[in-house]
């Protein structure tokens, strides 16, 4: 993608007085993405997802036009913001995919550094979390009274656009339709359930760990993929309460996401508006032994991309 021309545009899910819609960001203005380009069906990001092929090129077009268009728009600054993906289909999370904070992690349990995956023939693998562990970005995230050791994890995350299956590592970003921030909040207290044996193959509990309502704050909104030119060569940050936490690069992959598209297609599917959340590097606080509370205010930025924020209650 490398010289590919700006899309001129972001793509979001903007709150309306009766619901949402799909709007268009130009500079800073905001548009009704089904008005703008005059196709109802783009009235939720999920539609316009489904119709990528097409779509990519209408809202191009329609984000040049912006300027001269008689449609209504508004200013970003009065227009709240939702999770640009509110529902998506799946959400697929990359495990321990920098080997940074995979080395911070078997600190904290007394285990040697591991391996490079690649040199003892492993894929990527990947956890699950619901739809509905979507937060939008601004929102409330309640963690009182689910889990002691709330954890934050700053996550580049890719939007599929087009019906992915056995796609090659050569041809896999050719399914991304744009990228997006993720924080892959993590309840460290619920991982392990209790009275379980260490060795059991039962002791681990991903779903109460990774997949508690609020636990994916995302946004502001989806960057077209034409307007990233390598999403492995984006800066990252990670602040609490003003103090910077996490700092890397996406560079820093054990998988890159070609290789994760490659592995999570193989034998499946991956459908338009599913997420793929690349890993998260180290600073973690499970690693420095401090966790969040309530009150605590995150802050994400992905270069190219922008910021996300959330404050805990």
């Amino acid at each position: 993608m490398a010289g590919a021309k700006s899309a001129g545009y972001k793509l979001a899910t903007c709150q309306t007085s009766d619901g949402s819609r799909a709007c268009l960001i130009v500079g800073e203005d905001v548009f009704d993405a089904a008005k703008l380009t005059g196709k109802a069906a783009y009235a939720t990001v999920l539609g316009i997802l489904a119709d990528w092929k097409s779509a990519e090129a209408a809202l191009k077009k329609a984000a040049r036009g912006a300027a001269k268009s008689r449609a209504k728009r508004q200013p970003l600054g009065k227009t709240k913001l939702l999770a640009p993906v509110r529902f998506p289909p799946t959400i697929y999370c990359a495990g321990a995919n920098y080997m940074d904070h995979a080395a911070e992690m078997a600190k904290r349990e007394g285990r040697p550094p591991p391996a490079d995956p690649h040199t003892q023939g492993l894929k990527a693998w990947h956890f699950l979390k619901g739809p509905h562990a979507v937060a939008d970005p601004g929102a409330t995230v309640k963690i009182s009274g689910y889990a002691k050791n709330i954890d934050w994890e700053i996550e580049l995350a890719a939007v599929i656009g087009r019906p992915a299956k056995d796609v090659p590592q050569e041809k896999a970003l050719a399914y991304v339709a744009g990228y997006t921030i993720a924080n892959d909040l993590s309840a460290r207290d619920r991982g392990r359930r209790a009275n379980v044996p260490e060795t059991s193959p039962f002791k681990h509990d991903w779903t109460k760990h990774k997949t508690f309502e609020g636990s994916c704050p995302l946004g502001p909104w989806i960057v077209p993929a034409s307007d990233i030119e390598d999403p492995q060569k984006l800066g990252l940050k990670l602040w609490v309460n003003g103090v910077l936490k996490q700092d890397s690069n996406t560079s820093d992959m054990i998988f890159n996401l070609a290789e994760q598209i490659e592995q999570l297609s193989a034998g499946m599917t991956l459908h338009p508006g599913d997420l793929i959340l690349t890993g998260t590097p180290a600073g973690v606080g499970a690693g420095r032994g401090e966790f969040l509370k309530a009150g605590d205010v995150v802050k994400l930025w992905i270069e190219n991309i922008g910021e996300l924020s959330n404050r805990m209650a």
